[in-house]
């Protein structure tokens, strides 16, 4: 990776960092995805799919995925943390 971009946010489910990465662009961030899973690995030693964002933009993306994590996510059983 490129100096002055920094990893915001990873997870070993490729599609959810996905669905981070295109709220990220919808909000006029510009983001990276790096997938380090390996197929032949995949089923022993899961990898992890990482975001990274320019520096510039670490903290307004920060939030957004912060935000991103805690809205409702309609499950019946899901603990309301506030």
């Amino acid at each position: 990776m490129e100096k002055d971009w920094v990893k915001i946010f990873s997870s070993d489910r490729p599609f959810e960092a996905e669905i981070v990465k295109g709220m990220l662009l919808d909000n006029g961030i510009e983001a990276v995805l790096l997938n380090r899973q390996s197929s032949s690995y995949n089923i022993t030693l899961p990898g992890q799919a990482e975001l990274y964002v320019h520096q510039t933009q670490e903290e307004i993306a920060k939030s957004l995925v912060h935000n991103h994590n805690n809205l409702p996510t309609g499950d019946p059983n899901e603990v309301d943390p506030g």
